[in-house]
């Protein structure tokens, strides 16, 4: 039955009847590697430190410039929230270059509240989620630290202890 129905078939314009595939190019392998558009920034840039007084830990809520009106509006979700970040997903040197891009640019900007959602993370074990333990760690580190005043956990409507909130500077 094979041999009726492929004894009628013909191939199309007779083409490649017998190709050589050692004779087949291969664009990808034989070009130049693939520039980008734009630079990609790996790592942050260098700012320059103050040398007067240096700038204290942040903590959940507490904070040397936090006074006592805006940690309570923290906590209470009582803030205009000018941008967001979700770090879902991500892998630690993704959601640290995200964030750092996110925060210069916020600072930059003049944006002054921002959340962050790391997520619960929560495991099996009771652990709780690597990006939710490196964020606090990663604010803490330059050149974000100069760049905010404080953050709390952010109320259960906007993610609970799974998002940040983070009050930045104003810019000088």
């Amino acid at each position: 039955m094979w041999h009726a129905f492929s004894s009628k078939i013909t191939p199309l314009m007779h083409r490649n009847q017998h190709a050589d595939i050692s004779a087949i190019e291969y664009p990808s392998i034989q070009k130049s590697p693939a520039t980008l558009s734009r630079a990609v920034k790996a790592l942050p840039k260098a700012y320059p430190q103050k040398t007067g007084n240096p700038l204290p830990d942040f903590s959940h809520g507490a904070a040397a410039w936090l006074n006592r009106q805006s940690a309570r509006k923290m906590r209470r979700g009582k803030i205009v929230i000018e941008g967001r970040l979700d770090l879902h997903g991500m892998i630690q040197t993704e959601a640290y270059r995200h964030l750092l891009d996110f925060l210069e640019r916020a600072y930059f900007s003049g944006k002054r509240t921002v959340l962050i959602i790391t997520g619960k993370g929560s495991t099996r074990n009771g652990e709780i989620g690597i990006l939710r333990q490196a964020v606090p760690r990663w604010l803490n580190e330059q050149p974000i630290k100069s760049w905010i005043r404080g953050f709390d956990y952010a109320p259960p409507s906007d993610g609970g202890e799974g998002a940040l909130y983070i009050l930045l500077r104003r810019r000088r």
